[in-house]
């Protein structure tokens, strides 16, 4: 699972790529050493492209899709975070066209082959998007989904040294959306005995090395939420997220907070509401027993216990969760917000949960 450089270079040396496009980001591709990485492949044609928006949106995703159908690349490489990786899986499945929009809001794009082969090297511990079958891409302000087993990248490289000089913002953003997703995926409707085990096994590993990673970002650290994050990221590719991931996209769109940092707002909140309305689950599996797995995970005995070890996580990681700190009025704002859900991930949620559950949730202390 995890590689090194020279795995890397191994495999774009390989004498069947002669062009390869790089998509990356341009802070993280200095700073994680991707780009000295690059400067050892000899005999290759390769262009560069950095992203320029800090979320996919759907402007800069033509841009890349009219630059890569230039270049004809062989091998398409991505380096960066979910948004650079995200991109890339879309970029390399979809044509311009001019109702590609309407295809993404109607989540009925034809996919139909790759375009190229793709491998991605992750700079953060967080997304999982090297190994899920969906992609998201903000449309208006909207976040949408992509889902297709064409969006899984051919191949990925795992390397921790890589993301050891994130910075801390980064960290903790990213690796509270590897936590999330673990344990969305333990109570989404869509789980199964495979998306339990990833999970479990992630949390494992996340639980005691994410606070470590942002406060001592070594190599051991960095492995382990390397893997935490890569096996959240194949619990979620089978079960898919559920209301806080929901909630969390126009609070990213609306006021730029980043992904991990969106979800973490009102999680405890969401898993509250879950765990109060446990006797109203549509779900097929015992969603009490999966709570009480949660509580063994996180060595606690309830949910105000959990509750408590999931706020002490987002303080010690520097997550700020009071609205008031970023300006944001809820109340005026919550129409706006409650436009942005993405539906598809609500009903994954254990326990039905509208519009007026969740203007509740996120407007009240």
């Amino acid at each position: 699972m995890i590689s090194s450089s020279e795995d890397i270079l191994k495999y774009i040396n390989d004498k069947s790529f002669k062009k390869i496009f790089v998509l990356c980001g341009k802070k993280s591709f200095v700073n994680s050493g991707a780009e000295i990485l690059l400067k050892n492949i000899s005999n290759k044609e390769i262009k560069l492209f950095y992203k320029k928006s800090e979320i996919p949106i759907l402007e800069e995703l033509i841009e890349i899709i009219k630059e890569i159908k230039n270049f004809k690349p062989d091998l398409f490489l991505a380096i960066g975070g979910g948004a650079v990786i995200d991109y890339a899986k879309i970029a390399n499945v979809v044509d311009i066209r001019p109702d590609l929009a309407e295809l993404i809001v109607n989540y009925t794009y034809p996919f139909k082959k790759k375009y190229t082969k793709l491998a991605v090297i992750p700079t953060t511990a967080g997304s999982g998007a090297e190994v899920t079958s969906n992609a998201v891409i903000y449309v208006d302000g909207i976040k949408h989904s992509f889902e297709s087993e064409l969006l899984i990248p051919d191949h990925f490289f795992l390397v921790p040294e890589f993301l050891i000089s994130a910075p801390n913002k980064i960290k903790a953003s990213s690796g509270f959306d590897a936590i999330a997703q673990a344990l969305e995926s333990l109570v989404s409707r869509k789980s199964n005995d495979k998306s339990v085990e990833y999970a479990s096994k992630s949390l494992r590993v996340s639980v005691n090395s994410f606070i470590s990673f942002i406060n001592d970002p070594n190599m051991k650290n960095a492995t382990e939420m390397s893997i935490a994050s890569n096996l959240a990221g194949k619990a979620i590719s089978i079960s898919k997220t559920t209301a806080p991931h929901a909630s969390s996209y126009p609070f990213t769109s609306l006021f730029n907070i980043s992904h991990g940092h969106a979800v973490s707002l009102f999680f405890e909140k969401f898993f509250k509401f879950n765990f109060e309305n446990i006797d109203k689950s549509e779900t097929s599996f015992d969603l009490n027993e999966r709570f009480n797995l949660i509580f063994k995970l996180f060595d606690v005995p309830d949910i105000n216990s959990f509750n408590s070890k999931i706020s002490l996580i987002k303080k010690q990681a520097k997550l700020e969760d009071d609205l008031t700190k970023f300006n944001i009025d809820i109340i005026k704002s919550s129409e706006d917000v409650l436009k942005g859900i993405n539906l598809l991930r609500l009903g994954n949620n254990p326990v039905k949960i509208d519009g007026k559950d969740i203007f509740n949730i996120i407007t009240k202390n």
